[in-house]
């Protein structure tokens, strides 16, 4: 290699390491202006305001008629795995930013859909099928924003068909309805920041 041509190499690395430099440097500034922003998002696509940092959510009592002894338990221990895990708010037992607390009004097991079978003596009549339902009141009080506040009744049912055994499967009818009834206050709330 002539000494022409290794002044001509010389250079044109020089001018792709001050472009990789360029590159670099954008690439940062680009990336820690996007962090400066308004708000903080998680990944479950909730976007939370900077002043609510902790929460309190008080164990909801079973008021309703018909009593599922572990249900008082599994609804709140649920609802507060939901909002510390998703939410980013710290739990607390202390002036919370947010509050929740509430009542379970209802359980009922109720028949939907009737059958009758076809049977030469008049036959019982039987439901086909039967209906789980859940129905929870809910005050949100937030310390921050009380205009957000708010009470609320929520309820969701699970059907499921009366051939089966009621014992066998009420534990995974309950945690199901449960998961839905908590999806839908979690969602309200959240929407709220």
């Amino acid at each position: 290699m002539n000494k022409e041509q290794r002044i001509k190499s010389n250079y044109l690395g020089k001018i792709n390491v001050f472009e990789k430099q360029n590159i670099f440097v954008f690439s940062l500034l680009s990336f820690l202006f996007c962090l400066n922003s308004c708000e903080v998002y998680n990944f479950t696509g909730n976007s939370l305001n900077h002043d609510e940092k902790t929460i309190q959510i008080k164990n909801f009592p079973n008021n309703a008629a018909l009593v599922n002894a572990n249900l008082s338990q599994e609804f709140s221990i649920a609802l507060q795995n939901r909002f510390l895990q998703r939410s980013g708010l710290k739990g607390t037992t202390e002036n919370p930013d947010v509050l929740i607390e509430g009542e379970i009004t209802d359980y009922s097991i109720s028949p939907t859909t009737i059958s009758t079978p076809v049977t030469t003596d008049g036959g019982n009549i039987q439901a086909a099928q039967n209906k789980l339902t859940i129905t929870v009141k809910v005050h949100y009080e937030n310390s921050k924003f009380p205009e957000a506040s708010f009470d609320r009744t929520y309820s969701d049912e699970a059907v499921f068909s009366s051939d089966l055994d009621i014992n066998a499967i009420e534990t995974s009818q309950v945690k199901l309805v449960n998961e839905r009834i908590i999806n839908k206050i979690f969602n309200d709330i959240v929407a709220n920041w």
